[in-house]
C-alpha cells in the first residue's frame, strides 16, 4: 500500500484513476481545484496557481500522478514546478503527456519530459492520443446538434477511451515494472472522423454527421462559445497533425501495461450511448 496523489482529481482521467486505485487498496489523496470528494480517498485542495498547495498536497505523498489542466497553456510554468517538488521528496512520478511530442524537441510538453527524466530517474511517461471521450466531452454539443464541425480533414486517429489510460496509470503508479520508461497509449484502430461520426450515429439512434472545416472557422466557432482565442488557436494546431497522418499510430502499449487490449471506438460509443441520445 501507497500513499498516492493524483492531480486533476476531478478530470477525465483522475476521476476514474481515484476510484480505481482506491479499489486497488492503495491511500489515495484526491487533489482539484475544488477538493472535489471521493469515496475512499482523502480530497485535497491543489491549484497550479496557486504555489502555497503544493507543499501539503505532496507531504507523506509516496507517488504522484501528473497531468495539465486542459484548460491552460502554461506548460512550462505550471509542471515544472511540480516536479522539482516530487524529486525533493523522492517522489515517483508518472506524467500524462501528449503522444508524439517526443519528436518534438522544442514542445513544452517535450522539455518538461526531458526535465523530469533528469530529476527522476524512475519516472514514467503515458502519452495518449485523442481520447475518445472527447465525443461526450469537449464536443458533446456537436453532437447533441447532430454536426461535428472540426478541423481534420480525412485524417485519422486511434481514439483512445480514457478508462484505458487510467487503467495504464494505475498499473504505472502500483509498480515498479515500468519505471523509466514512456509509452504511446492508443486505441486498437485508427478511425477518420467520418467513420467516427457513423458509428456514433449507431449509438445514439439518430444520425450525426462530420464535417471538416479549416482553422479559422474552427477558432471563431469555438470563440462563439467562449473560448479564448489563444486557446482555440492551440487545439486547431494539434489538428494539423490529424490531418497530416501523425494521429493514426496504433499501439499495443493499453495491453502490455495492463494485460488487456485497449477498447474499440465502438465500444466506447456502446457504453456511453446514453450521453449520445
Amino acid at each position: 500500500m501507497q500513499n498516492i496523489l493524483v492531480l486533476g482529481a476531478s478530470g477525465t482521467v483522475g476521476s476514474l484513476l481515484v476510484p480505481a486505485l482506491v479499489a486497488a487498496g492503495q491511500r489515495v489523496r484526491a487533489a482539484s481545484r475544488h477538493a472535489r470528494p471521493f469515496a475512499g480517498a482523502e480530497a485535497a485542495r491543489f491549484d497550479f496557481a496557486d504555489p502555497a498547495t503544493l507543499g501539503p498536497a505532496l507531504d507523506g505523498i509516496d507517488s504522484l500522478y501528473l497531468l495539465m489542466p486542459a484548460d491552460n497553456l502554461q506548460v512550462e510554468q505550471y509542471l515544472l514546478p511540480v516536479i522539482a517538488a516530487a524529486a525533493a521528496r523522492g517522489v515517483k512520478t508518472v506524467l500524462q503527456s501528449v503522444m508524439g511530442v517526443e519528436h518534438e524537441p522544442q514542445n513544452p510538453y517535450r522539455q518538461v519530459e526531458l526535465a523530469m527524466q533528469r530529476a527522476l530517474p524512475s519516472a514514467v511517461v503515458l502519452r495518449p492520443n485523442w481520447f475518445a471521450d472527447n465525443f461526450h466531452g469537449m464536443w458533446a454539443p456537436a453532437v447533441a446538434q447532430g454536426v461535428i464541425a472540426l478541423p481534420a480533414g480525412t485524417g485519422a486517429s486511434s481514439f483512445i477511451d480514457a478508462r484505458d489510460i487510467a487503467a495504464c496509470a494505475l498499473a504505472a503508479l502500483t509498480s515498479t515494472r515500468f519505471n523509466g520508461q514512456a509509452f504511446t497509449l492508443t486505441g486498437p484502430q485508427a478511425l477518420d472522423y467520418g467513420a467516427a461520426a457513423a458509428l456514433l450515429s449507431q449509438a445514439a439512434g439518430r444520425r450525426i454527421v462530420y464535417q471538416a472545416i479549416d482553422d479559422a472557422r474552427f477558432v471563431a466557432n469555438l470563440q462563439a462559445a467562449g473560448v479564448p482565442a489563444d486557446h482555440g488557436r492551440m487545439l486547431a494546431g494539434l489538428f494539423a497533425a490529424v490531418r497530416a497522418g501523425q494521429t493514426a499510430q496504433v499501439s499495443d502499449a493499453v495491453e502490455r501495461m495492463t494485460g488487456r487490449p485497449a477498447r474499440t471506438l465502438a465500444q466506447y460509443m456502446a457504453d456511453h450511448a446514453g450521453a449520445f441520445r
